[in-house]
C-alpha cells in the first residue's frame, strides 16, 4: 500500500510541476495558442488515468493538459505540441484546446463548450454497436452543464442504454464570475436523477478514494448498460485580483482561468494551497524532499 500510495503521489507531484514549467513558459511569452492550466485538478487525472483499462475512451475539453500528462503524455510532446512543432504531440497541429492522444486513449478535445458530450455519446453508441467490452469517460466544467448538448447527450446517452461516465469539474467559476454571479442553482443530481441516471460526488482530492469510487462505477455502468454522472468539487488554483475600485479597494478576487497564473512560479514549492483544496497537500506525507528534487530535475529535462 505504502509504494502505491507514494506513486500515486509522486504522479501528482509530476502533474504538478509539469504545469508550474508551463506556466513559467506562458510568462515567458513562449507560446502563442491559448493554453488552460489544470493546477489543482491532479487529483482527479491521476485517479482517472489509473483506472482507465485498454480501449477505455477518454473525451476531454479545452482544460485538458493535466490528463494528457496523467495519460503518460510526455512534457516535451506537449511542450512541443504548444509551441507548434514538428515534434509535438500531434505533430504541432493541434496547439492546446484541441489535443488528443489516441494512443492513450483520449480520442478527441473540444474547445466548444459542451461540444465533446455529443462526440462522446456517439463513440459509446458506437462502442455499444461493435459490442466491446470498454467504456467513455467524458469531462466538463460546471459551465458547460448550461450547454443543451448536455441535457440531450444524456437523455440518449440513457435511451440507448449506453456505457459512459459524464464527469463534471465543479470549480465554481465561469471565467470571472462565479456559479451565483451568471445563473440559477442547477441541482446536478436532481437533473439527471430525472432521468433515472446514478449521480455521485467527489471532494476532498483524494486521489486513492476517487480511484475506489471510479472503478467502481465504471465498473456499475459497464454491467447496467447505462451512464452515470460524477460531480467532483475542484479548485482550480492560481487566484489574482482584479483591479482596485472604491467598490473592490483590494480588487475584486477572480479564480484563475487561462494564461499564465502570475502568483506561480515553477521554482516555488509544488504545495500552492494549505488545505485539501491543493491535491499536492493531500498527499503531502508521501513527497519527500528528495522526490520533489529529482521530480522538479526531471521535469526541467523534459520542459524547459
Amino acid at each position: 500500500m505504502s509504494i502505491k500510495s507514494t506513486k500515486i503521489a509522486a504522479e501528482i507531484l509530476r502533474l504538478r510541476l509539469s504545469q508550474m514549467a508551463v506556466n513559467d513558459g506562458i510568462k515567458k511569452g513562449q507560446f502563442k495558442v491559448p493554453i488552460h492550466l489544470a493546477l489543482g485538478h491532479e487529483a482527479l487525472a491521476v485517479a482517472l488515468s489509473a483506472i482507465m483499462d485498454k480501449g477505455d475512451q477518454l473525451v476531454l475539453s479545452h482544460r485538458n493538459i493535466a490528463y494528457h500528462l496523467a495519460r503518460r503524455g510526455s512534457l516535451k510532446e506537449i511542450w512541443d505540441e504548444y509551441l507548434l512543432m514538428p515534434s509535438g504531440l500531434n505533430g504541432g497541429k493541434s496547439g492546446s484546446m484541441n489535443l488528443a492522444n489516441p494512443r492513450q486513449g483520449i480520442v478527441y478535445t473540444s474547445s466548444i463548450l459542451g461540444n465533446n458530450f455529443s462526440v462522446a455519446t456517439g463513440i459509446a453508441m458506437a462502442e455499444k454497436m461493435l459490442a466491446k467490452k470498454n467504456i467513455t469517460f467524458v469531462l466538463g466544467g460546471d459551465g458547460s452543464i448550461e450547454e443543451g448538448a448536455f441535457y440531450e447527450s444524456l437523455i440518449l446517452a440513457k435511451t440507448l442504454g449506453l456505457s459512459i461516465l459524464f464527469i463534471i469539474e465543479n470549480n465554481n467559476w465561469s471565467l470571472a464570475t462565479r456559479i451565483k454571479e451568471r445563473r440559477c442553482s442547477i441541482k446536478l443530481e436532481d437533473l439527471v436523477g430525472a432521468m433515472d441516471i446514478k449521480y455521485a460526488e467527489l471532494t476532498g482530492n483524494d486521489p486513492y478514494k476517487y480511484i475506489a469510487y471510479l472503478k467502481k462505477w465504471r465498473n456499475y455502468a459497464l454491467a447496467r448498460k447505462t451512464p452515470v454522472c460524477i460531480e467532483v468539487k475542484v479548485a482550480t488554483l492560481g487566484d489574482w485580483r482584479g483591479p482596485v475600485t472604491p467598490q473592490f479597494r483590494q480588487g475584486k478576487f477572480i479564480n484563475y482561468h487561462a494564461g499564465a497564473a502570475p502568483t506561480i512560479s515553477f521554482d516555488q514549492s509544488p504545495l500552492i494551497k494549505q488545505d485539501a483544496s491543493d491535491p499536492v497537500f493531500v498527499v503531502r506525507k508521501h513527497l519527500t524532499p528528495a522526490l520533489i528534487n529529482q521530480m522538479r530535475r526531471s521535469v526541467m529535462k523534459g520542459g524547459h
